[in-house]
């Protein structure tokens, strides 16, 4: 049992042990085995019954996952689709209605319609609510015109969490609205975006005319920026928070590199690595505190913290690793032919996990906004200047 898991119940250990006895995974076909486990309530245990859950204390999870990973049970294509896993689906829980829940939430979990997050705009990143894509009403559908950047899986989604501006003549935050779009509607257009590992793990996707019914509204209209707001909780939730074992992840690697380099070793570097290495228990200890206050609610501004945290971390680790490896920290392999939309952190060599550090304090919400949060929501320090807040978005210098 992992160290952030809690202990079965025997009810729950025995309804996994049935299941798996129902459901071979060697000899049952992958699609239908993950239905079959979804519709048990035993994908998302924290969710409620009917929706892939039974309303059980998520730190079951770890667990439960565990039990069905050692019976060679299908993955439902988690790394693919972790924005659709981390921050579409618990939005969909928390504002959908009941017939959204029902046509999205098993797709998702199975990693049968892939998501994507169509938030950012060349002219709207850390101030995403300055976003211009327009939502119009056209009868019993929206259309919608604009463009969105930095969309990390938007070549290989199905579907969107999106959100547009419908009432241009209120203020800037008042009049978004949330919609779930359809990536195979006509007017929808993805392009790559190179970034500096060489790579296109992210798009600019461009919407023109795009219908989107009114079923796909989630939450009321206006309502927008409340509910992107969860969804961006959950994204540093996904980003920064996941419970690691001790000495796991880049630590464990620039570990490694130290003791691998016993010729490169200086007392300086031995005193970098020593308080990073602090750090990161540290962090690892918050982040496990952080799962264990998800359990009885919803995610707070500590999220902010884990994500500025790690984001913080993973580049001092990736800059002491460089050092550490001397002449071999500067070689970067260039595998865009082989998975160009393809992260892998800890896969790689040292010059790509420096290189693609560089862009954690910029995703998820940059750091200098996360440091706003926690300065206004944790410390309760005066607000930071908005003299644009009150003001109709149509009145704004663009």
């Amino acid at each position: 049992m992992t160290e952030h898991s809690a202990a079965l119940p025997p009810q729950l250990r025995q309804r996994v042990a049935e299941f798996l006895a129902d459901h071979d995974p060697k000899t049952t076909e992958r699609l239908q085995f993950l239905r079959a486990r979804y519709d048990a309530g035993l994908a998302w245990l924290h969710f409620p019954t009917g929706h892939g859950g039974m309303g059980l204390p998520r730190d079951f999870q770890p667990e439960v996952d565990r039990l069905f990973a050692d019976a060679g049970a299908p993955d439902n294509n988690s790394k693919v689709n972790n924005i659709g896993l981390g921050m579409a689906a618990p939005t969909i829980l928390e504002f959908g209605n009941d017939d959204q829940k029902a046509r999205f939430l098993r797709p998702l979990w199975t990693g049968e319609e892939i998501w994507c997050q169509l938030f950012s705009e060349p002219g709207a990143g850390s101030d995403l609510a300055a976003l211009a894509t327009r939502a119009v009403r056209d009868g019993e559908d929206w259309v919608v015109n604009g463009q969105k950047v930095w969309t990390s899986s938007a070549h290989n989604a199905r579907f969107a969490i999106l959100l547009a501006r419908t009432a241009p003549s209120a203020p800037k935050h008042a009049g978004l609205t949330y919609f779930l779009c359809d990536m195979a509607e006509s007017g929808v257009e993805v392009r790559p975006l190179r970034q500096i590992t060489g790579e296109a793990e992210f798009n600019e996707v461009f919407l023109s005319d795009v219908r989107i019914p009114d079923s796909y509204r989630l939450g009321a209209e206006g309502a927008g920026w409340r509910i992107a707001n969860a969804t961006l909780n959950n994204e540093r939730i996904v980003i920064g928070a996941e419970v690691a074992r001790r000495e796991a992840g880049m630590v464990g690697i620039v570990a490694q590199a130290w003791r691998e380099n016993p010729e490169l070793r200086t007392d300086e570097l031995h005193s970098r690595l020593m308080k990073l290495w602090v750090d990161a228990e540290v962090a690892r200890h918050i982040g496990r505190r952080l799962r264990q206050k998800l359990v009885s609610g919803q995610p707070g501004p500590e999220g902010a913290a884990m994500k500025l945290i790690f984001a913080e971390l993973n580049q001092k680790l990736s800059g002491l690793e460089v050092e550490l490896r001397g002449e071999l920290g500067l070689r970067y392999s260039h595998w865009t032919a082989v998975r160009p939309d393809h992260v892998d952190m800890l896969g790689r060599d040292a010059g790509y996990r420096y290189l693609r550090a560089k862009g954690n304090s910029i995703e998820g919400g940059t750091s200098e906004i996360l440091r706003n949060i926690l300065a206004e929501r944790v410390l309760g320090l005066p607000p930071e200047s908005r003299p644009d807040k009150d003001i109709p978005w149509k009145d704004l210098e663009k």
